[in-house]
């Protein structure tokens, strides 16, 4: 956040009008993020409350299969809110077990098939294109995690976990 002041200040010695603007979006864009936050610290109060480890291993972790690949579609596609959102979800998902190639489809449902978005895509640009667009998605999005999953080794994975697990625990 600094560094965005810092690089807004420079901007406003060096061409005013341009830095004035962009404090302006800075501001905007602070408040926005900080009206999303007791939300999404809610959402995830209750998803580690309300679930437990075991239903999340057992839906969602590594012997999850089809089931949790759909699962974790249809959490991404239908979820609601910015992008930023989905990291501190997802590394709730983590921490009670879930698969890494299971957040990776997460992560990716969210950030390219929520149904808002489709919805809004549809009466843009056409049926025909927000349903071709869908369609190639899904693909890429398994593409994706099945890739990502093969690069990150196990102990690689396994430090991402610890990492995520020492965060939600301090």
């Amino acid at each position: 956040m600094l560094a965005i002041v810092g690089v807004n200040i420079i901007l406003l010695m060096v061409r005013p009008e341009l830095g004035l603007k962009a404090f302006k979006m800075t501001e905007s864009n602070s408040i926005e993020i900080l009206m999303n936050i007791p939300a999404i610290f809610v959402l995830l109060g209750l998803l580690d409350t309300w679930t437990k480890k075991e239903t999340m291993i057992r839906v969602l972790g590594e012997k999850s299969g089809l089931l949790g690949i759909a699962v974790v579609f249809l959490l991404g596609s239908v979820a609601a809110g910015p992008m930023y959102a989905t990291f501190p979800i997802a590394g709730t998902l983590m921490n009670k077990g879930a698969r890494f190639f299971n957040i990776i489809v997460f992560v990716g449902a969210w950030s390219t098939t929520k149904l808002p978005m489709l919805f809004f895509e549809a009466s843009a640009m056409g049926w025909r294109f927000m349903l071709t667009r869908f369609v190639i998605d899904i693909p890429v999005i398994l593409l994706i995690a099945f890739i990502t999953e093969k690069m990150v080794h196990g102990d690689e994975k396994e430090l991402i976990y610890a990492d995520v697990s020492e965060i939600a625990n301090s």
